[in-house]
C-alpha cells in the first residue's frame, strides 16, 4: 500500500501581508498529480488545514477543490484537525463528503480506525485529531490529562489497545510537537508549556508508521516517526527548507520504503544585507528581484522610505529592517558613562549622538552647527531654519 503523508497546509495564512491562496492553490494541484503519478492508496493531511478558526469563504473552496481532486485520483483521503484549526468548523460537513474523503475531528473516535485493505490485509489508520487537555480531559476522566504529552500518551494507549484486538499492519495520525525536532524561528509560535509542549517519541510506539503535522519543515524522528512540513514557505525563518510529503509504502510485514517528494517553491526566499545604495544598485542582487525578499541595511544611520525605494527594484520585497554594521568595540563606554564624562555642552551631545548611532558621533557639518547652537543665544528653530538653507 502506497501512502502520501502531508500536514499544515494553512490554507488563509498570509505571507508578511501578502496573501498565498493561488500560490498554494498550484502547489496542492501539482500534489494531486503527484498522488495520481506514484498510485498512492491513501493521502493523509496531518492537521492544520486551515490557518484560522474562521476561515474565509475562499479557504473552504480551495479545500474543496483539493479533495475533490485526490478522491479523482482513486486515493482515499484521511484529514485530522490542527491546534489552527476549528474542529467544529472543520469537521461539521464530514458526513457530506464524498465516499473516500473522511475528516476526523471528534476527540472520542481516538482508538477507532478507518481499515483499508491491500493484498496483503487490512491497514488501520488511527486519527487522531489535536487533543487540547483542557477541552478534552472531561472526556476521560479517569485519566490525569494536563499536559499535551500526558493527553497524546493517553490516546495512543487506546490506539495500542485496538490495534491488539484487531491485529494487521497499523498508521498513527497526530498534530503535536515532539521531542528531538527542530522548530522553525517565527513559525510554530503557538509551541509553548501548556498548549503545545513536548510529546516524548516513545509515546508513538506500536505503528508501523507514525504521521505527524504541527512542524513546518520535514523531520525525520526515527525510521517510522516523521513530520511532512507545510508544501509552502511562511516565514523566512524557513529560508532553504524543501517543500514537499512523504511517500510511504507498506508491505505484508509493515513499512518497506519511505522516500520524499519535492513540491515547487512558487516565489524564492532570500535575504539580502548591505547598504542600502548596494540594495538599490548592485548587480550582484539582480537574481532576487522576482524573488520574496527581506532586506536588512547595514548603514549607519535610518535612511527615510526605504520599502517603497526597496520595492521599486524588489517588488516582492516584504520586510525592511536596519541592521548598522558599526557597533561598539569592546571596552566602549556606556552612554551613562560618556555623558558623565562630558566637560561640555558639545561633548554632552556627542555623547548623545555616539548612543543613538551606535558609535557614530557628529560629523563635521553637524559639530559646527552644535557650536554654533550653543554660541548663538537666537531661538534654536531660528538657527537649524538657517542652516537647512
Amino acid at each position: 500500500m502506497r501512502i502520501l503523508h502531508t500536514s499544515d497546509w494553512h490554507i488563509g495564512r498570509t505571507f508578511h501581508g501578502y496573501s498565498t491562496l493561488e500560490a498554494l492553490r498550484g502547489v496542492l494541484a501539482v500534489l494531486v498529480e503527484q498522488v495520481r503519478e506514484h498510485e498512492v492508496d491513501a493521502v493523509i493531511v496531518a492537521g492544520d488545514v486551515f490557518d484560522s478558526a474562521t476561515p474565509a469563504a475562499e479557504c473552504y473552496t480551495l479545500l474543496s477543490d483539493t479533495l475533490r481532486g485526490l478522491a479523482d485520483t482513486g486515493a482515499r483521503v484521511v484529514v485530522t484537525s490542527g491546534n489552527h484549526d476549528s474542529a467544529a468548523r472543520l469537521g461539521f460537513q464530514a458526513g457530506l463528503l464524498r465516499d473516500g474523503i473522511h475528516v476526523i475531528t471528534d476527540p472520542l473516535s481516538v482508538g477507532t480506525p478507518l481499515t483499508l485493505t491491500d493484498a496483503h490485509g487490512p491497514v488501520h489508520v488511527y486519527g487522531i485529531p489535536y487533543l487540547e487537555p483542557a477541552r478534552v480531559r472531561h472526556l476521560w476522566s479517569e485519566v490525569e490529562l494536563r499536559t499535551q504529552a500526558q493527553t497524546l500518551a493517553h490516546a495512543m494507549d487506546l490506539v495500542r489497545a485496538d490495534q491488539a484486538v484487531r491485529g494487521g499492519r497499523s498508521v498513527a495520525v497526530a498534530h503535536c510537537f515532539a521531542a528531538g525536532i527542530e522548530a522553525t524561528p517565527g513559525v510554530e509560535r503557538e509551541i509553548r508549556q501548556g498548549n503545545l509542549d513536548v510529546v516524548p517519541l516513545s509515546a508513538f510506539d506500536g505503528p508501523d508508521y507514525v504521521a505527524l503535522g504541527h512542524i513546518h519543515g520535514r523531520q525525520r524522528l526515527s525510521e517510522r516517526v516523521r513530520y511532512a512540513g507545510a508544501p509552502l514557505h511562511y516565514s523566512f525563518g524557513e529560508k532553504g527548507r524543501l517543500r514537499g510529503s512523504w511517500l510511504v509504502e507498506l508491505d505484508a510485514a509493515g513499512l518497506a520504503d519511505v522516500t520524499w517528494l519535492d513540491l515547487p517553491v512558487p516565489r524564492a526566499l532570500r535575504v539580502l544585507r548591505a547598504p542600502l545604495e548596494e540594495l538599490l544598485t548592485d548587480e550582484r542582487f539582480s537574481d532576487a528581484e522576482a524573488d520574496w525578499v527581506c532586506a536588512e541595511y547595514t548603514d549607519t544611520l535610518p535612511q527615510r522610505d526605504v520599502m517603497r525605494r526597496l520595492q521599486e527594484r524588489f517588488p516582492h520585497c516584504a520586510t525592511v529592517s536596519h541592521v548598522p554594521e558599526r557597533v561598539g568595540a569592546p571596552g566602549t563606554l556606556s552612554y551613562v558613562e560618556r555623558v558623565r564624562a562630558a566637560r561640555s555642552d558639545r561633548e554632552l551631545l556627542d555623547a548623545f549622538l555616539v548612543h543613538v548611532r551606535e558609535g557614530e558621533g557628529a560629523t563635521e557639518r553637524e559639530r559646527d552647527l552644535i557650536a554654533d547652537l550653543i554660541a548663538d543665544d537666537r531661538p534654536i528653530q531660528k538657527v537649524l531654519a538657517e542652516a537647512r538653507s
